[in-house]
């Protein structure tokens, strides 16, 4: 299951994507970038603030995360800064 927004600081551990046993998920260590995103997740009801479409594919943790770390050597942020996927 993904994660949503508004989680802690807590590392995300996820076992449902194509076999990633260790896969770690955690929010951004930038404070002010974590509350900004969080805000404005908020006003658009869980839609990437960073977007103007509100979809499915919009909805956090987004389809274009989602499909980035479901690759083994991806390691970095997702569009709007609030997750970061470590190796």
């Amino acid at each position: 299951m993904y994660a949503t927004c508004g989680v802690s600081q807590t590392p995300i551990k996820n076992k449902n994507i194509k076999g990633e046993k260790n896969m770690k998920i955690r929010l951004n260590e930038n404070e002010k970038v974590v509350k900004m995103v969080k805000e404005g997740l908020k006003k658009k009801n869980g839609y990437c603030p960073c977007r103007l479409e509100m979809n499915e594919d919009t909805k956090c943790m987004c389809k274009e995360f989602r499909e980035q770390i479901a690759d083994e050597n991806f390691e970095g942020y997702c569009h709007c800064m609030l997750y970061y996927k470590e190796k």
